[in-house]
């Protein structure tokens, strides 16, 4: 805003109150009448009362010392750079000493791609056309930026990436009630319950009562015993000699084509 015959001074002075609020309206409204009449008398009284000299010197010290992090892309060091130049707004340094201390606090990248585009030392030029570069390449890496983040957060929000987590999770468990089972103890066996071979009821068939006197015979074994000692019998009656007992109850076979006995 221009007035004729009106200071820009005097202007910022009547605007000035606008721009306040908290404790910062409260100083100005409790100074007393006329004790501002000039731009520079506000500067010192809200210098001096909002940025003692300490906190000046912590605040010139940050920027000068400013560094750029390792995570960090050329767009976030350059807004934090400006952060901190605003925190101390009578800070001092010219503007090709801003310059200078931003571009030496940048990697090594960032440095090579500011010197690429002035196609050689990038603080040769003049400080309206760095600064100039420094806002468009920062502008570009910012809408990048943005784009990724944006892109992202599209492609996380999409159906199949909710199939996928709820895939895997019924596989971990599937993965995990099998283990359970593996650890689990064995079941106890059950003990086979006795049953009986000659009338099925529930006991042992060596103490079955359909037996003689309660005694366990084997109708198969007997009847097996009894075809063996039948065959025995036979077979000694067509092809053995007949036989005769001697006095000590052992037997004595008569060979008939030899006429001599023999013990067997």
């Amino acid at each position: 805003m221009k007035f004729p015959n009106v200071p820009s001074t005097s202007v910022k002075l009547i605007l000035f109150p606008f721009s306040l609020e908290g404790a910062a309206r409260i100083w100005l409204e409790k100074e007393p009448p006329r004790s501002i009449l000039t731009w520079d008398d506000l500067v010192s009284k809200f210098i001096n009362k909002f940025f003692p000299p300490s906190k000046t010197t912590n605040l010139r010290n940050e920027i000068t010392r400013f560094q750029q992090r390792f995570d960090e892309t050329f767009y976030e060091a350059w807004d934090r750079f400006n952060d901190l130049l605003r925190a101390c707004p009578h800070h001092g340094f010219s503007e090709l000493h801003q310059l200078d201390t931003f571009c030496n606090a940048l990697n090594s990248n960032d440095q090579d791609s500011l010197n690429s585009a002035t196609g050689g030392n990038f603080l040769d030029k003049m400080p309206r056309d760095c600064l100039r570069i420094i806002e468009s390449k920062s502008k570009v890496g910012n809408s990048r930026n943005k784009s990724v983040v944006a892109k992202v957060s599209s492609s996380s929000s999409t159906p199949g990436i909710f199939l996928d987590v709820a895939e895997l999770k019924d596989m971990v468990k599937a993965l995990l009630l099998d283990k359970k089972n593996q650890t689990q103890a064995p079941a106890p066996v059950k003990a086979v319950e006795p049953s009986c071979a000659t009338c099925g009821g529930t006991h042992s068939y060596r103490n079955c009562p359909a037996t003689d006197g309660n005694v366990y015979r084997d109708n198969i074994q007997e009847y097996v015993s009894q075809a063996a000692a039948a065959n025995f019998n036979q077979e000694n009656t067509n092809s053995r000699p007949p036989m005769i007992a001697n006095q000590s109850d052992s037997w004595i076979f008569l060979d008939s084509n030899i006429q001599k006995p023999f013990q067997s």
